[in-house]
């Protein structure tokens, strides 16, 4: 009893399909990552300019 050539290229397209799931899943976490970070910095300087324009007029 022999398999089919099919079915060996189904596994493999499965394999590959899982394989880069799994690749696209950490660029996309490391992208939003940096996306987090990046929109943390901008935030912590709209605080320390509202700290400085509090400070100076206050």
């Amino acid at each position: 009893m022999t398999i089919p050539f099919w079915i060996y290229s189904i596994i493999l397209g499965i394999a590959f399909s899982a394989v880069m799931a799994v690749k696209t899943g950490k660029e996309e976490r490391q992208i939003e990552l940096e996306l987090i970070e990046k929109e943390g910095e901008i935030y912590m300087k709209r605080l320390e300019l509202e700290r400085e324009k509090r400070g100076l007029t206050g």
